[in-house]
């Protein structure tokens, strides 16, 4: 089964087919009581972004390819890594707000809302008429007494985020549910000219290659570190202003140089400009809503203007098509509006063991990274990388469902040994950090990360020489 799905992903990366047999897996699903092919959809991820890698580090280096393993149970691990982080021995915060979850509408439908920032909790209770502080059961009572899909456009409408449950079915008929289907799960298009970068020969496959790290939360934070992971000099650039949460920033953070820029401010964007322009960035990821970072200056094409040959990725929850394109959306919410919820539960919505569309979609970005990184060095070309986490949603589901005693059978929860065997320990400004080591296990160029997690805005926002 992983090898199907890893060769999906070669595919549409534009990589050989034949770069899949260096691939071995172990495991099986199910590792977690869920019906959803978790293991298989998150070992080929994994297993894909390291391809690319070494794909990139053959090309450099004129070796041939090497050897990849990649253990199902370690990428389950994976898919929830944030879950596992200890930082001197304590587990993280719980990033899940008391305000968030499945209310009764008064139709008889659920709605999801997600409040895990404070802005959107603000707004779900500013749409529900209820003052900042209230306690979940006045959410409920209020919730209560609206239709469920008014209710999600309200929110949404009003800068918010929730989500109606649907069956399939239903979204099936939704006319975004036929956008997101016209979509490939991962897109490439060259978006303007630059003669071929070759990268010069160096011992790890983005060793030199300078990344933009402007995503939050997990999917595209789970990018950036995984180019880290394999050389990359990685820049995240934040701002105070912006809603954080500083244990999971901590887990995807490793790797990463960090900076603030606020890009409300001129003099900002034109720092951010030159980390591109004068800095010579090879990659820039973004996680904002469609247009946003277009109307500061920093779309793709004004991009690829700035510094030709750069690859730009983007993600968004709902893709480029379709009356939702510019709506809000996370893993949680995608789940419960595409129907994944109502498969996971049972007489009712109830959310996968893991954030398996998240993390997912983090590792096709970065594959889609790589990928356009080896075409740049073959062919020339700036080139534009899109993921969705609706796609990456369907995708998953179309990989088929486990039966579902046989799903039920397994623990709730992996070992703790198993997870102590999984990961290993970096000093950090925060303290004795324990995480996850990377899943790809690599014969040439093991994966691994050279800096520490730091806070948000510890560097300056420049390059280190």
């Amino acid at each position: 089964m992983p090898h199907a799905a890893l060769t999906e992903l070669l595919s549409l990366a534009g990589l050989p087919p034949e770069a899949a047999k260096v691939v071995a897996f172990c495991g099986a699903d199910p590792v977690l009581p869920t019906r959803f092919r978790i293991g298989a959809v998150g070992a080929a991820a994994i297993g894909a972004a390291a391809v690319a890698a070494a794909e990139l580090y053959a090309a450099r280096s004129g070796q041939p390819r090497q050897a990849i393993a990649v253990d199902l149970r370690h990428a389950v691990a994976a898919l929830r890594s944030f879950r596992h982080l200890r930082i001197d021995g304590a587990p993280p915060t719980d990033v899940f707000d008391p305000v968030s979850g499945f209310y009764a509408t008064r139709d008889g439908r659920s709605v999801m809302l997600h409040c895990n920032f404070p802005n959107h909790r603000e707004a779900a209770l500013r749409v529900l008429g209820l003052a900042t502080g209230v306690k979940r059961e006045a959410v409920a009572a209020a919730v209560a007494g609206r239709e469920g899909s008014a209710l999600e456009d309200a929110v949404h409408a009003g800068g918010g985020c929730a989500a109606l449950v649907r069956s399939r079915e239903e979204w099936r008929a939704h006319p975004q549910a036929a956008a997101v289907a016209s979509l490939k799960l991962l897109e490439i298009e060259r978006i303007g000219d630059a003669p071929p970068q070759a990268p010069r020969a160096a011992d790890r496959p983005l060793a030199g290659m300078r990344v933009l790290d402007l995503t939050r939360v997990l999917a595209g934070p789970t990018c950036a570190r995984t180019l880290a992971e394999h050389g990359a000099e990685v820049l995240k650039v934040s701002a105070p202003h912006l809603p954080a949460k500083r244990d999971m920033d901590i887990d995807t953070g490793l790797g990463k140089l960090s900076a603030f820029l606020d890009l409300r401010r001129e003099e900002d964007c034109t720092r951010l400009a030159a980390l591109v322009r004068a800095g010579r960035a090879d990659v820039f990821a973004q996680g904002y809503r469609p247009g946003t970072l277009a109307r500061r200056g920093f779309g793709a094409e004004a991009l690829a203007r700035l510094r030709p040959g750069i690859v730009v990725v983007e993600l968004s929850a709902w893709g480029r098509t379709g009356p939702w394109s510019a709506r809000r959306g996370f893993d949680t919410i995608v789940q419960c509006a595409s129907g994944l919820a109502l498969i996971e539960g049972e007489g009712g919505p109830r959310l996968m063991p893991v954030q398996a569309i998240d993390y997912v979609s983090g590792y096709v970005m970065a594959l889609g990274a790589m990928a356009g990184l080896l075409r740049r060095a073959r062919e020339g070309g700036s080139w534009r990388v899109r993921v969705s986490l609706a796609r990456t949603g369907q995708w998953i589901c179309d990989q088929g469902l486990l039966d579902r005693a046989v799903a039920a059978a397994v623990p709730k929860e992996m070992r703790e040994a198993e997870i102590a065997g999984f990961s290993q320990d970096t000093p950090s400004p925060f303290g004795l950090v324990r995480h996850l080591a990377p899943a790809a296990r690599m014969t040439e160029t093991p994966a691994r990360w050279a800096r520490p997690p730091v806070p948000l805005g510890h560097h300056a926002p420049k390059w280190p020489r």
